[in-house]
């Protein structure tokens, strides 16, 4: 079973920034992680990406994020994080981290998802 480790949300004030981190393990030989990424939800709203990285170095970012967030990836650790700078008020939110494992040679994916980390900005 895949396993998603989250760390480094908080509490900041408007402008400020956070890196937030998330190791995954437990994934087999026969599978590789082909996307990883964030998501957030605040209250009210629906969970809805924030920024993601696949395996061959595609990024995708919400429009709202785009130059203030960016995601890395450290294949070697199975790890993403997510640098959020120039923060507002409007991201606050819980953030989850997400994982999509791919069996080799097929396109399928299996989702996994962190618990979430509060991320709030004040202002």
């Amino acid at each position: 079973q895949v396993t998603l480790v989250e760390s480094g949300g908080g509490l900041v004030q408007d402008g400020g920034s956070l890196r937030l981190s998330c190791a995954a393990s437990g994934v087999g030989s026969s599978f590789r992680i082909n996307r990883m990424g964030w998501y957030r939800q605040s209250p009210g709203k629906q969970r809805a990406l924030v920024a993601s990285a696949t395996s061959d170095g595609m990024e995708n970012y919400d429009v709202s994020v785009k130059g203030r967030f960016f995601v890395a990836r450290d294949n070697a650790k199975n790890t993403v994080y997510l640098q959020m700078n120039s923060l507002k008020p409007e991201d606050t939110a819980v953030y989850f981290c997400n994982v999509a494992v791919r069996r080799l040679g097929r396109s399928y994916e299996y989702d996994y998802w962190g618990q979430g980390t509060q991320v709030t900005v004040s202002s």
